[in-house]
């Protein structure tokens, strides 16, 4: 998902969406994109992914799906606009080429004066099936070691993600303020936690390459985890991301 959010009153924020499957299970769940911007309505582009290794239920990819509908009743701030939301493969290196053409249309969006002006932000949600409570990540690695393989059936092994980003070792890290974001969700009453490790499996090899391309073309990224919806329910998932939005255009 991606958002701006703009730095005048009159102006409004643009929020990009993408979610992703998570790395610290061997189930990942399917990238989406919410692009938000003004003046036009939200536009919606899927690519629905069945389940994946045992995950019968994607919630990000109903999250994502009800996104629109749910924040429009709800009411979203006054410096944030919705505008589209879109489901990748699950997939690494197969599925670079859509996952870039979604990162760069907010950019042609921005630069041809299509788009409001603001920061741009993109969310990406990711599924953990063991995961208990959200969490906010904090950076990625550059390395793709997969437990299983991808929806594509590639498994990489100690791979860097970027090989001229060098090392595996290397990690990038969100500008956005994960603790305090944290902080703001954890008063308004959702489980939450910071997280500085994004796995090494899907997840992590999109965020590695959405903080990479935030940095070059000076916008923002984050990702994050949610659980399945036995462990919490798709209500209450669906206003987190709401107040998620709520903080970041705060």
């Amino acid at each position: 998902m991606c958002f701006k959010r703009t730095a005048s009153p009159g102006s409004h924020p643009i929020v990009h969406h993408l979610s992703q499957s998570i790395p610290l299970s061997p189930f990942p769940s399917a990238v989406r994109r919410v692009f938000y911007k003004v003046p036009a309505p939200l536009r919606s582009q899927g690519f629905w992914n069945k389940k994946f290794h045992g995950v019968a239920e994607n919630p990000t990819e109903k999250i994502v799906r009800n996104l629109k509908p749910f924040v429009e009743k709800k009411g979203l701030p006054k410096n944030l606009v919705l505008g589209s939301c879109t489901v990748l493969e699950t997939a690494g290196q197969g599925a670079l080429d859509t996952l870039y053409k979604v990162l760069e249309s907010a950019i042609a969006e921005r630069e041809n004066g299509s788009s409001a002006h603001g920061q741009v932000i993109w969310i990406h949600l990711g599924v953990n099936s063991g995961a208990t409570r959200f969490a906010l990540e904090n950076q990625a690695v550059n390395e793709a070691t997969f437990r299983c393989p991808d929806e594509l059936g590639w498994k990489p092994q100690r791979v860097p993600i970027v090989p001229s980003d060098g090392s595996i070792s290397r990690t990038r890290e969100t500008t956005l303020p994960v603790n305090d974001l944290t902080k703001s969700l954890r008063k308004t009453g959702y489980d939450v936690m910071p997280s500085d490790d994004a796995g090494r499996f899907v997840c992590n090899y999109v965020y590695y390459h959405s903080l990479r391309f935030a940095e070059q073309h000076g916008i923002k990224s984050l990702f994050v985890h949610v659980p399945l919806f036995l462990a919490i329910d798709e209500e209450v998932q669906m206003h987190f991301i709401a107040s998620l939005l709520e903080a970041l255009a705060a």
